[in-house]
């Protein structure tokens, strides 16, 4: 599904009006009539004890105004609070407001912050409240009664429903402008907004809506709009068919770099992703003395001993020998578990920055990065960099609460520098691409806070590169399966204490589900 910005809203707002000719009145009437069939579907019984719609003087009211007639018409008690004099509404929001007034739907006006206080009483003893006081379009902090009325409607206790957006949250960050509407609902036009999905921005948007009010979808497409938000349908379209007559030679052959002495657990959580994702082959490259320990643990990869440091991390040395490894190979993962050794940073450098093929860098492979970009830019391969928010702080220099306050701005920046997709994850993960596309996945759960799951989502991604899956598809597809699939533990084993190895272990389940889009969509193996 496509994200849009305010701006390119706006943009395809106008050009359904002044290109098509299809009248604003039209657009604002399907967006009002859209929010009160929503109410009606999901809150019927607090809907039937009465509505409050507060409105602000732009078209966010004018949809407010649309929806409380459809209601009132519906027999729902409706009362308006205005959050400006009756002459600030102007256009298609005025001649909405006439209507009502005919109607003779009660109509009190709102313009200071003692009759804001004043409201408390009727807030708490309405059965649900309608914020339509502010859109997509607002920039700046809330003040004055605004603020008053939305702190009361926060704290009135009633389930409140959004029109477009939580009145306060920015549309394109998910950034609360001073007080920001906690939404049970909101019901949003045409497209989802980016603010919606964002970590803060979910938070207050609630359960979320997307009403079609009439743009027509060339005009969407035309539109070169940049960012999605992934679901079944992106993913599943992303899986390809795998040949009857395939083999394990057919299906990639991936070399991991990763594991130090007392580290080996990272490495075999690497490739067990990797085999999971359909990786053909599998080659654990480590430090020689953990090599025994790895081929324990992993039945179904090779290992391959290098020399290492006197920290049990691998040495310099190694270089021509990976060198030699990396021959035959279809893409390389690098740095989880490897260590800080001066050697094995100098080491991973060289090969991040040298070798060809298509790789996954993670962990201590981006602390060997650190703010030096020309490292990636300049690179032999397509490289994939998978940081949590204190990696990227790392990477960028910048701290950690202005990367979380707009993680899309984060990770778009940080592909354009260092020309590389940007795999930012938590809550909410941001896959960025050096063209400027985003992605984001607000799939998983907290469970997935556990040692681990990160190299999971790095072996997967790079069992999916092995393949033959271009940067963008890897991630994407790698980080919704990954989501999804802890999200399938999480419902049958519990919300937390489940582990790295349970969640790759539920892959081929994923792969399975996708597959059926791939017969769906009529494509047979050649």
């Amino acid at each position: 599904m496509l994200l849009v910005t305010a701006e390119q809203m706006r943009a395809l707002d106008q050009k359904t009006i002044e290109g098509l000719g299809i009248p604003g009145l039209i657009l604002m009437e399907n967006a009002g009539r859209g929010v009160a069939q929503a109410i009606l579907k999901h809150m019927p019984d607090e809907a039937s004890r009465g509505i409050i719609v507060l409105a602000g003087p732009g078209n966010n009211g004018g949809d407010g105004f649309v929806a409380a007639r459809h209601l009132y018409q519906k027999g729902i008690r409706i009362r308006i609070f205005l959050l400006a004099p009756g002459e600030r509404f102007h256009g298609d929001a005025r001649t909405n407001l006439e209507i009502i007034k005919s109607l003779g739907l009660p109509i009190d006006e709102i313009l200071n912050e003692d009759q804001a206080k004043a409201c408390e009483k009727s807030l708490r003893n309405c059965g649900l409240i309608v914020d339509a006081i502010f859109g997509t379009g607002l920039k700046r902090d809330v003040e004055g009664r605004f603020a008053a009325i939305i702190d009361i409607a926060k704290h009135s206790e009633r389930p409140i429903v959004a029109v477009d957006i939580p009145s306060g949250l920015c549309a394109d960050t998910g950034k609360p402008l001073g007080t920001c509407i906690r939404a049970d609902l909101t019901v949003t036009m045409a497209l989802p907004k980016t603010g919606h999905v964002t970590i803060s921005g979910a938070r207050h948007t609630g359960n979320l809506e997307v009403v079609d009010i009439g743009i027509p979808s060339f005009i969407v497409e035309q539109a070169d709009i940049q960012a999605e938000l992934m679901d079944e349908d992106i993913a599943g379209n992303i899986l390809r068919p795998r040949p009857e007559w395939g083999h394990k030679g057919t299906f990639g052959h991936l070399l991991i770099l990763s594991g130090s002495r007392g580290r080996t657990g990272a490495g075999a959580l690497v490739a067990h992703g990797a085999l999971r994702a359909g990786a053909g082959l599998v080659t654990l490259a480590c430090p020689q003395s953990c090599q025994e320990i790895m081929a324990t643990k992993l039945t179904e990869a090779m290992t391959e001993g290098l020399d290492e440091t006197d920290a049990g991390t691998v040495s310099i040395n190694a270089r021509e020998r990976i060198e030699r490894l990396v021959q035959g190979k279809n893409a390389m993962a690098l740095g989880p578990g490897t260590g800080l050794d001066p050697e094995t940073m100098q080491l991973m450098r060289h090969l991040i920055k040298s070798v060809s093929l298509p790789m996954v860098v993670d962990a201590d492979g981006l602390t060997a990065i650190g703010r030096d970009h020309s490292l990636v830019n300049s690179s032999k391969g397509q490289r994939i960099l998978t940081p949590h928010p204190g990696e990227m702080s790392r990477l960028t220099g910048r701290s950690v609460q202005d990367i979380q306050s707009d993680r899309v701005e984060a990770a778009r920046s940080l592909a354009k520098a260092a020309r590389a997709w940007i795999v930012l994850k938590g809550a909410g993960t941001v896959i960025a691409a050096p063209d400027g596309r985003v992605s984001i996945c607000t799939a998983g759960n907290p469970g997935m806070g556990a040692g681990g799951m990160g190299d999971v989502l790095t072996g997967i991604m790079a069992g999916m590169l092995a393949q033959g899956y271009e940067p963008w598809d890897a991630a994407r597809a790698a980080v919704y399966a990954h989501a999804r699939a802890a999200d399938q533990v999480s419902r049958l084993n519990g919300p937390w204490g489940f582990t790295a190895t349970e969640v790759a272990d539920r892959l081929p389940g994923i792969w399975s589900q996708w597959s059926l889009r791939i017969q769906a969509r009529g494509t047979s193996p050649p």
